[in-house]
């Protein structure tokens, strides 16, 4: 499915907030309610929309620390790894990588010791590179249309 401007203006509206309803889309975007449902139906279906999400604030849900940690792994531990890191309810988002990492993972953690004691179950797998994040510059920017 090719994605024309009227599904981008569809589509900018929902990454902005994607909770409104589909009568204040399609006042934006200049078609009726029941033909923005349409559209956005058949861009799920066709997996250029993946989902709608809940953001939720881990230092108000308690968490002290927000992490990048990289891992390079060791010979032999990569697939394992990633079977494992599946399991670990700190990790937010798992990236496997290009360069020397094989792996980038932002995490949350509830303190400090979380943080040793997380890094303790890494350091089996490979060697660890830890930045801990202090303000977000960029958040869940939106996807534009190609130039």
């Amino acid at each position: 499915m090719s994605i024309d401007s009227l599904n981008w203006k569809i589509l900018n509206c929902l990454q902005k907030n994607a909770r409104q309803p589909n009568t204040e889309i399609g006042r934006k975007v200049g078609i009726s309610s029941p033909a923005v449902s349409e559209r956005i139906k058949k861009m799920e279906d066709s997996g250029i929309i993946n989902g709608y999400y809940t953001v939720v604030s881990p230092f108000e849900a308690g968490y002290q620390f927000k992490a990048i940690i990289t891992l390079r792994a060791f010979m032999g531990k990569l697939k394992p790894f990633l079977e494992i890191v599946k399991t670990y309810d700190e990790v937010l988002n798992c990236y496997r990588i290009t360069g020397n990492e094989n792996i980038v993972m932002e995490v949350v953690l509830k303190n400090q010791k979380h943080l040793e004691a997380f890094i303790d179950q890494l350091i089996v797998y490979g060697e660890t590179k830890t930045q801990i994040v202090l303000s977000h510059v960029v958040k869940n920017n939106e996807i534009k249309p190609l130039k």
